[in-house]
């Protein structure tokens, strides 16, 4: 008899995006007439800059000619992006990276949910409080989430590292030790950040340890302050206990066209075995690696025309985040956030939920942004707003808000 998986059956019923798709629809047909701003979902709404639309179709053109036609690509990605990833990303901060401990995918988000699979389910995993839900989610799909409780909004066999004002929103060693530690910095969703000697303490209790970092650095463009690592490897000892994921998605506007990497160093082990072989294996056998047009564009982002149209884009976004956050802060919003990050993070007007928060603001301005409880228990009474839309639709949308 065919029998299913049953940890997905412990998933909560909606994933939260879906949730806000479904009542922003609701809303729509309710209201046929109304000029709904988004500014809740992380996705990028700016073009592609001029020289990855060249890359496009230069690898387009390449494709329709025998001589320079590409099938499958290489396991790991194509060297020719893997070795300007590890030459830009990496080495011009002064980490210890080689171009083979990259491997090339269709995105963080992907990664960030499969990299669970090389370690054992008994592993005891610990998360921030607010959190990015796909940590969790998949975790539970692994079976390695325990039960729910729904009073408080946790699993039990899920450490939360609670990243409140109080903490300034960063996570504190937690007393019970984990194996699996998930680390996201720049913050989604707080916006909040980690100096270098934040993350160094991190990365040495980690080898005290022996437990493992999965460092989600997506954000990472979007850093304007010195203090704050691009890469958990810029932190000695890294390369002992942490593996990265990166993102195309936010920082040139690949989330449509989807293309990302992972960063194990061989030097990663555990019980004898290097992490590297394993995702390598898991990586060869489930993925047939991100298409060359795309690998093409990735290359293009590192080039010198790329490098000035990429912080042009982050630029432009950037300055949305600075409207929402001194727009609120003047209104008498408690904010925080987009400095080092794309994400404001406002704690709710009086005493509303997340969730009040979100239809109020939907019902009253139909202006979209994403409840703070979705996050997780320590985001409940926060509310996340984003910096990737229009600039005049953000700039209109901050104006409804200050004068509900």
């Amino acid at each position: 008899m065919v029998k299913i998986n049953s940890d997905y059956t412990l998933l909560r019923s909606s994933y939260l995006f879906s949730t806000i798709a479904k009542k922003v629809k609701e809303y729509e047909q309710a209201n046929p007439d109304a000029n709904i701003i988004r500014l809740g979902i992380g996705d990028v709404t700016r073009p592609l800059s001029p020289t990855i639309i060249d890359s496009l179709h230069k690898a387009v053109d390449e494709m329709a000619a025998a001589e320079t036609f590409r099938g499958y690509a290489p396991d790991l990605g194509y060297e020719f992006l893997r070795s300007a990833i590890a030459r830009n990303d990496y080495e011009l901060r002064g980490c210890d990276i080689a171009a083979d401990e990259i491997f090339v995918s269709d995105g963080a988000k992907s990664d960030s949910g499969n990299i669970q699979e090389i370690f054992s389910k008994d592993c005891k995993v610990a998360v921030c409080d607010p959190v990015y839900p796909v940590y969790v989610d998949t975790n539970v799909m692994a079976g390695r989430a325990g039960t729910y409780d729904e009073t408080s909004g946790k699993w039990s066999n899920i450490i939360y590292m609670p990243c409140t004002k109080e903490t300034g929103f960063l996570p504190e060693i937690p007393t019970e030790t984990p194996d699996l530690i998930y680390l996201c910095f720049p913050n989604n969703p707080s916006g909040s950040t980690m100096t270098k000697t934040r993350l160094q303490e991190w990365v040495d209790y980690a080898v005290r340890n022996k437990a493992i970092i999965i460092y989600d650095a997506a954000y990472e463009s979007y850093i304007s302050e010195d203090d704050v690592p691009h890469s958990i490897y810029e932190c000695e000892g890294a390369r002992e206990c942490a593996i990265e994921l990166r993102s195309f998605s936010k920082n040139a506007g690949f989330t449509g066209v989807r293309l990302g990497f992972t960063v194990i160093p061989k030097t990663l082990m555990v019980d004898g075995v290097t992490l590297h072989s394993l995702w390598a294996r898991r990586h060869g056998t489930k993925y047939n690696g991100a298409p060359y047009i795309v690998q093409r564009a990735g290359e293009a982002v590192y080039s010198e025309e790329g490098k000035k149209e990429i912080r042009g884009l982050v630029d432009y976004y950037m300055n949305n985040a600075a409207y929402i956050l001194n727009g609120l802060k003047k209104a008498g919003y408690e904010v925080s956030g987009g400095v080092n990050a794309p994400y404001i993070w406002l704690k709710t007007p009086k005493g509303m939920t997340s969730w009040e928060y979100f239809d109020y603001l939907l019902n009253n301005a139909s202006v979209v942004g994403t409840p703070g409880s979705g996050f997780g228990p320590s985001g409940e009474g926060y509310f996340r707003l984003t910096a990737f839309g229009d600039a005049d639709k953000t700039k209109e949308a901050v104006d409804r808000i200050v004068n509900m």
